[in-house]
This record gives C-alpha cells, structure tokens and sequence, in this order.
C-alpha cells in the first residue's frame, strides 16, 4: 500500500511539473510572445530576436514536459528541469530582478518546480 502511495505521489508531481513546462513553452513563447519573454531575450546578449528564440525555447520546453511525464522511469529529464528551473532564477535574478517582486513571479514558479523535482527524485529512489 505505501508502494502505491509514493507511486502516486511521483505520477501527480511529473503531472505537474509537466505542465508547468509545456504551459510556460506554449502560452507565454509561441502563444502570445510576452513581452517579458522579449525583454528577457533581448538582454541575455544570444543576439538571436525573441520571436526566434522564444517559440524555439518554448518547444523545447514543452518536449522537456512531456519527457517528465512520459519517461516516467526516467530521471534525467528531472534533472534536466532542476538545472534549468534554478539557471534561469539566477539568470533573472542578475539580469532583471525587478521580475522578482511581481505577482506570479520566477521565484515562485521555479521553487514550486523544484519542489516537485525533489518529490520525484525522493520518491523515485526509493
């Protein structure tokens, strides 16, 4: 039973972070291009304009999402969102920390994200 539970456990935190990649790679980047995506792109120096970059990052995103829910015996794909989630909180944290203090912000997002790497990979080695 307890088997069960963290089975659970582990399925609902790749559900949501899942989503919480594909959401971010498909509204915000090839959606309806925020303009904090296109401030954000434009000050990281990769000379590239955000309407390239951004729905470029937005699918890798949203195959890096679907990985973590799919690839479910996987962890590199979790390991690959923490590396992400926390390089891109200090990217915006050096570059534009006025993003920082906003409702919704990358702090929350990125540590909710990471918390439920940390559930998955908890769980998972058990």
């Amino acid at each position: 039973m307890q088997k069960d539970k963290l089975t659970h456990v582990s399925m609902i935190s790749r559900v949501l972070l899942g989503f919480l990649f594909i959401y971010h790679g498909l509204v915000p980047k090839i959606l309806w291009l925020s303009a904090v995506e296109v401030h954000l792109v434009s000050i990281s120096g990769i000379g590239v304009p955000a309407k390239v970059a951004s729905p470029l990052a937005g699918i890798g995103e949203i195959v890096l999402g679907y990985a973590i829910i799919f690839l479910n015996k996987s962890k590199t794909p979790v390991y690959i969102a923490v590396a992400i989630l926390i390089l891109l909180l200090l990217f915006v944290f050096v570059a534009s920390p006025m993003y920082l203090i906003g409702a919704f912000n990358p702090v929350t997002t990125n540590i909710l994200g990471l918390g439920f790497c940390y559930l998955i990979l908890f769980v998972d080695k058990t």
